[in-house]
């Protein structure tokens, strides 16, 4: 049997045709891939199964079509179940290759399996639907090899770009599917016209009758175009009404998940109720906030919650949640019983919710704002507390007083305003340091509690140590409930005060004002308190009294002393005295004491008992005093180079003068200023500065290094301890007057005097004694061995020229005139 080679013709609109559905298929193949990546589970198959069928249609029909546009000379039938197979093999082969590109990631492996997969389908696909002719064909293996090469090139390709252009929201994503599409689809197109290339068709002698189909070929290739591209067109409407419907299913998740994430992650706590009141959602921060279980809200009424309001807000709560009811916004503070027994304090919202323009239900929002209270509650606390001793303050003292003024403005009851100032606060606080002096007013507070209790009274720190009290009774007996209290807080303030392991002593002087018959207003009551407490002070301290009309010339007086006294230096009011110190047993002249006086211009000679106080109140006394050193240490000099006196000059140190941390070094610039060796210059402290041990002995170490000479004044009327007095650089004691005094007639007073003569022999010092008067005080003193005698007895305190006139020429003259024992 002879065969005989066949040559066909090409219908270029039919292969234009299936360049199109190729290109178009290639497009849909591409969204479709996008598709199965976006979905899972039972609609991924569903997905699966659509494209596999869409793709594969598309890439058989345009087969199909490229396969009718080639015409050959004779009829050519076809087998219509070796067709089936050829669409069934490229429908398997697109459910493989969107299976592949479905996945969330693709390796280079699968790539490459997977394409092997869909260029095997494609080209047996191809080569299934050649078989379907009813005609000899042979293949020329050059050009069908390289059909299977570009076959798998363009599986490659259309598996690699489906899985690039997957993703829907990419910038340029159609244009670039678009171009993606040209090019897969002319590889798909490329693929099928080379493997036709490689066709040689045969026609035998004998005419074979062979049962087939037989076709229009140009109709049917138009039939096959329209019906493919109806298809791919009906896909890619799915695909874009899908698209939006998933869009709007995913944006309405989206969300959900938001509100679901906001309402189950928000720290406030939040239900969800009903318009019946019923609780239909709630969040986990309810339960936290509440302590509540999870089972409490469920299907429960909201007012079955009501329980754990407290009993207080009730009421007020449920007010106001009603109103939310009539669809208004509400907001308010509430507090809540915790499970746990615990206060807590919230801030509520009640927002309705609208549905349709309807109120369906409301969102009851809790915030949990007990750590704001709290701080609230501090804050005004520290506004009207003081933060050392947690009494009220000035402030606080003062809204006290006003509305205990407007209680008792028709009242048979009244209160009493009582200003109690700590007495030698500042020397401790000096001494020790302020640590121990806030100590210090933390021990007062304590006490004055004590000494207020069973009273009806309130205690207030106005600042340092100045102390108030409102006192609250009948008419009556309000003078004699403010005596009571006010005697109560002065034994209180005695007792002794353990500080830096010794005790210390303290009095307080306390004024009273009495309403409204010492004020009427608060300012006013205050001042007249005031007024009375620093008439107290002025009379020796350690005690009270009450307002009088007369003790406001004493305070104006006081002031005007005060804006005086800072004058007193440049106007050369102050002056000196000088009181002789003599030897007891040769009576000859062994030092002098410099003892400042102040001449007033219109008051005369001021007593020091009345500006020394007002100096150390007011900052002046540390001036003052190196004013008196340099005068003093001038007047030595000029007695050594005049009257070739070389005794020392004694001067008294204020205790702020003597706890400034530069004292030695201020005492050797005044005595390298005037010329006068330190060997002439004595100071004398007193036992209140010694309170804090290593502090005063450093200072009188620094004095002692310099060689200048130190005595202790008043020896005895302080509360040192006796253990620590060996410990300082003390050369001298001096007897306080107050000992001397009533020398002949106690027995106290002598044993305290000779007990402290011999004590201080004992510890190698001198012993001098002030306010000798008497010749009996003379004599006891010369018995009992005291050293030195300064008084009445042999000089009054002398300005300096009359001291000259009146006793030091006296002195020379007889011999009298001795060298200080240095």
């Amino acid at each position: 049997m002879e065969h005989h080679h066949m040559h066909g013709t090409y219908d270029v609109l039919l292969v234009i045709l299936s360049l199109i559905i190729a290109v178009a298929a290639s497009y849909t193949t591409l969204d479709l891939a996008g598709r199965v990546a976006m979905t899972s589970g039972k609609n991924r198959t569903r997905w699966l199964i659509l494209g596999a069928a869409s793709m594969g249609m598309g890439i058989w029909s345009m087969h199909f079509v490229g396969m009718l546009a080639f015409s050959l000379p004779v009829p050519v039938s076809y087998d219509l179940f070796i067709v089936i197979l050829s669409v069934i093999i490229a429908v398997a082969a697109s459910f493989v290759a969107l299976y592949v590109v479905g996945r969330k990631q693709l390796k280079l492996r699968q790539l490459l399996v997977g394409s092997s997969l869909l260029a095997t389908g494609i080209s047996s696909m191809h080569y299934v639907g050649m078989e379907a002719m009813l005609i000899d064909i042979t293949y020329e293996p050059i050009m069908f090899s390289l059909s299977i090469l570009i076959a798998i090139a363009a599986s490659i390709a259309a598996l690699w770009l489906a899985f690039y252009f997957r993703k829907e929201n990419e910038k340029y994503a159609v244009s670039k599917k678009l171009a993606s599409g040209v090019i897969m689809g002319a590889a798909i197109v490329g693929m099928h016209y080379t493997g036709m290339e490689a066709a040689q068709f045969h026609m035998v002698d004998e005419k074979l009758t062979v049962a087939g189909m037989s076709l229009d070929q140009r109709l049917l290739g138009y039939v096959i175009t329209a019906g493919t591209m109806l298809t791919l067109g009906l896909s890619l409407i799915g695909i874009f009404v899908d698209k939006r419907l998933s869009r709007k299913d995913s944006h309405i998740r989206k969300n959900e998940k938001w509100y679901r994430s906001l309402y189950e992650n928000n720290r406030d706590g939040i239900l969800s109720v009903s318009l019946s009141g019923r609780i239909i959602g709630f969040n986990p921060a309810a339960t936290k906030i509440t302590g509540l279980e999870e089972d409490y809200f469920y299907n429960r009424s909201i007012i079955d919650i009501a329980p754990i309001v407290v009993e207080e807000e009730r009421k007020r709560t449920k007010r106001l949640f009603l109103r939310s009811l009539r669809g208004k916004t509400i907001s308010y503070e509430t507090a809540i019983i915790h499970r746990n027994g615990s206060l807590v304090h919230l801030s509520v919202i009640n927002v309705p919710v609208y549905v349709e323009g309807k109120i369906v239900g409301h969102y009851v929002i809790a915030k949990d704002i007990t750590r704001e209270k709290k701080a609230e509650q501090k804050i005004r606390h520290m506004a009207f507390h003081d933060e050392l001793t947690g009494l009220p303050n000035r402030r606080k003292f003062d809204q006290v007083v006003v509305q205990a003024i407007e209680k008792y403005k028709s009242s048979d009851h009244t209160f009493s305003v009582m200003v109690m100032d700590i007495d030698r606060f500042k020397m401790i606080n000096d001494s020790l340091g302020h640590a121990y002096g806030d100590r210090l007013l933390q021990m007062v507070t304590k006490r004055l509690h004590e000494a207020i209790s069973g009273y009806e009274a309130t205690i207030a720190r106005m600042g340092g140590d100045e102390f108030t009290v409102v006192c609250f009774g009948s008419k009556s007996h309000i003078e004699s409930i403010s005596s009571e209290i006010a005697s109560r807080m002065l034994k209180e303030a005695q007792l002794p005060y353990h500080l830096k392991d010794n005790d210390f002593y303290i009095s307080a002087s306390i004024g009273i004002a009495i309403y409204p018959e010492h004020g009427t207003e608060s300012a006013e009551l205050m001042k007249n308190a005031d007024t009375a407490m620093y008439e107290v002070k002025k009379n020796g301290k350690n005690g009270y009294q009450y307002y009088s009309e007369h003790l406001d010339a004493h305070l104006l007086e006081r002031i005007e002393l005060e804006a005086d006294l800072r004058k007193a230096i440049q106007r050369n009011e102050l002056i000196i005295y000088y009181q002789p110190q003599i030897h007891a047993q040769n009576s000859s002249l062994i030092g002098i004491e410099a003892l400042l006086r102040w001449n007033h211009p219109t008051r005369g000679i001021v007593s020091p008992s009345t500006f020394i106080p007002i100096a150390e109140e007011s900052g002046l006394i540390v001036e003052i005093s190196e004013w008196v050193m340099r005068q003093a240490c001038l007047q030595m000099r000029k007695w050594q180079q005049e009257w070739e006196l070389y005794i020392p000059v004694s001067v008294n140190l204020s205790t702020q003068q003597f706890h400034q941390n530069n004292l030695a070094y201020k005492v050797e610039q005044i005595l390298l200023e005037v010329g006068l060796e330190a060997k002439y210059l004595e100071l004398e402290i007193t036992e209140s500065m010694m309170m804090d041990i290593c502090r005063s002995t450093s200072t009188l170490q620094e004095l002692k290094d310099l060689g200048v000479r130190i005595s202790m004044d008043d020896f005895g009327t302080g509360y040192s301890s006796l253990n620590y007095l060996k410990m300082f650089p003390i050369g001298k004691l001096k007897i306080d007057q107050s000992f001397i005094r009533d020398l002949t007639n106690s027995e106290s007073d002598k044993a305290i005097v000779a007990t402290i003569i011999s004590m201080a022999h004992h510890l190698k010092m001198n012993v001098i004694a002030e306010g000798v008067e008497t010749a009996e005080q003379l004599a006891f003193l010369k018995e009992s061995g005291c050293d030195d005698i300064q008084g009445y007895y042999f000089s009054r305190p002398l300005p300096a020229k009359e001291l000259q006139q009146v006793f030091l020429g006296k002195c020379k003259q007889d011999g009298k005139v001795g060298a200080a024992d240095f």
